[in-house]
């Protein structure tokens, strides 16, 4: 039976869920960007040689995977090109949670992990909070989903 609150709560939580998910009408890119940007700017080696999101600058940039990295330096940029594998977000920097879950969302720079010396980004810090509570367990299911997800 529809009750009022039941449709209120719908009504909510539809377009709550939408702003989380890409439609994926025609498959996604491979790396998740803002007008051709990843990591919304921010310097994927940072995450590993100062342990905190560094806001990168586009004087020192990388291509990556049809996508555009910014760096701190010309050292990290460097450091990236020698090992981009090493540097670069799993699931293309889509939210690994999402990933895990069969979806694909935008992430949060502040919201990052690094687990087993693979950097993993979140939509936000409680969703990183989630994926952290079970991680091998949601590495296990995006590694299984990934790079399906993006078509799907």
């Amino acid at each position: 039976m529809l009750t009022r609150r039941t449709f209120l709560a719908s009504a909510v939580a539809v377009p709550a869920a939408a702003l989380l998910t890409r439609p994926a009408m025609a498959a996604e890119p491979p790396v998740y960007a803002t007008n051709g940007v990843a990591i919304n700017g921010y310097d994927p080696v940072a995450y590993f040689t100062e342990e905190k999101a560094v806001k990168g600058s586009p004087e020192h940039t990388s291509g990556w995977d049809g996508a555009t990295l910014h760096f701190a330096s010309a050292q990290n940029k460097a450091m990236f090109d020698a090992d981009p594998e090493k540097y670069a977000p799993k699931y293309g920097g889509y939210c690994a949670y999402a990933v895990s879950k069969g979806y694909i969302a935008k992430t949060d720079p502040d919201a990052w992990s690094i687990h087993e010396g693979r950097l993993y980004l979140n939509f936000s810090k409680s969703v990183r909070a989630l994926w952290s509570a079970r991680k091998r367990h949601h590495i296990t299911q995006a590694d299984a989903n990934w790079p399906s997800v993006l078509s799907a």
